[in-house]
């Protein structure tokens, strides 16, 4: 249970549900160890996953949330990582630190898709480096170079540190505007973890290898398959992943829309919309090549090339199988695309970054509620 201990300084990690907990999980014993090496004195690291940014989306706020977490537990000082995407004017925010409250805050996704582990380290030791110096010195200013930034980061996207010494957040990470979105807008693609998809792709899956294996003993499908060109291959596959991803997003309700009842950033929207795209691509595109791999194989074993030829008029040669293998996996997705809207909701939404803020935020005042009614009690 997260508390004072008499032995130790505590410092509080508090982590959105789903990956920034796994994340924060692994990091406990060695965020422990930089702790005690930087000051000297021995820690211990509580972790508490809640959603505590599923009713604001301002990081004052937000920060107020999680010091009054701090409070609440007896910890020395807290961190919060959250995968919900923040905004400034000038372009996304990394993190936010007050050292008045001793909070600092960690948005997830701006830290981008690369080496997601190794850079929310680094961004925790950071965080934790400004407060600890400005408990230690406050007039000091530790900010002139910092861990988030290296040669790569500094060419591609740099992490500008800014200093606000008369307001509550008094140190600020963000990125540059235009190069910024690009990184956060695939860190949101990484915290989707678009990989999961195939498998709560079932019955599109199972529809596709059904269409692929009518098509593979059909001997219409191997003459279209043989008189495919490169170029209309190429159309015809993104013709059908393209039905695939449009079918997924107007049967499950994934597109974000501005208004009072949704998000009313029209930038979130934008984001969301991108990731959500983006992961259900990758999700259809492995669903495309394993189809591919299963028509490639199920051809090679149960086509005669005999057969094959017969119906081909010339010789099969190993192109044939391909053109006919790349003929079937786009026949089977544009089959599977019928299959994906017998898909369950919580399979596909998934991918839908807003969807899963909505989600969290209904189990937040679910959550709320429950608490107001044992303090009635």
């Amino acid at each position: 249970m997260p508390g004072t201990d008499p032995q130790h300084r505590v410092l509080g990690l508090v982590t959105d549900p789903d990956m920034p907990t796994q994340i924060g999980g692994r990091l406990l014993d060695h965020v422990t160890r930089w702790l005690e090496e930087r000051t000297g004195s021995a820690w211990k690291v509580d972790q508490v996953s809640d959603p505590i940014t599923a009713s604001d989306y301002e990081s004052e706020k937000i920060l107020q949330a999680v010091n009054a977490h701090r409070q609440q537990y007896g910890w020395e000082c807290a961190i919060y990582v959250t995968d919900l995407p923040l905004l400034l004017p000038r372009g996304p925010l990394i993190a936010d630190i007050s050292a008045e409250g001793r909070v600092a805050l960690i948005s997830f996704p701006a830290l981008g898709a690369l080496r997601s582990f190794r850079r929310t380290r680094q961004a925790i030791e950071q965080v934790l480096d400004d407060l600890l110096t400005r408990q230690e010195q406050p007039d000091e200013d530790s900010g002139e170079g910092h861990r988030l930034e290296n040669p790569l980061t500094r060419a591609l996207a740099p992490v500008e540190r800014i200093e606000q010494p008369k307001e509550w957040v008094d140190v600020r990470y963000a990125s540059p505007r235009r190069r910024g979105w690009v990184r956060l807008a695939t860190g949101m693609v990484r915290a989707n973890r678009p990989w999961r998809m195939v498998w709560g792709l079932s019955n599109a899956l199972a529809a596709s290898l059904a269409a692929a294996g009518f098509g593979l003993f059909t001997s219409t499908v191997w003459q279209l398959g043989d008189t495919l060109t490169p170029l209309r291959a190429t159309g015809t596959t993104l013709f059908a992943i393209g039905l695939m991803i449009g079918w997924l997003i107007a049967s499950h309700d994934l597109w974000e829309r501005v208004g009072r009842r949704a998000v009313r950033d029209r930038r979130l929207a934008v984001l969301y919309n991108a990731s959500t795209v983006t992961s259900l691509s990758f999700g259809v595109l492995s669903l495309y090549a394993l189809v591919f791999l299963v028509s490639i194989a199920g051809a090679a074993t149960v086509i005669n090339p005999q057969v094959l030829g017969s119906t081909l008029g010339h010789p099969p040669d190993a192109s044939a199988y391909l053109r006919l293998a790349w003929m079937l996996s786009s026949m089977a997705l544009i089959a599977g695309a019928l299959g994906s809207s017998l898909e369950s909701d919580a399979a596909v939404r998934q991918a839908a970054y807003g969807y899963r803020e909505r989600q969290r935020r209904e189990k937040y005042a679910q959550k709320e509620k429950e608490q107001e009614r044992e303090n009635r009690s």
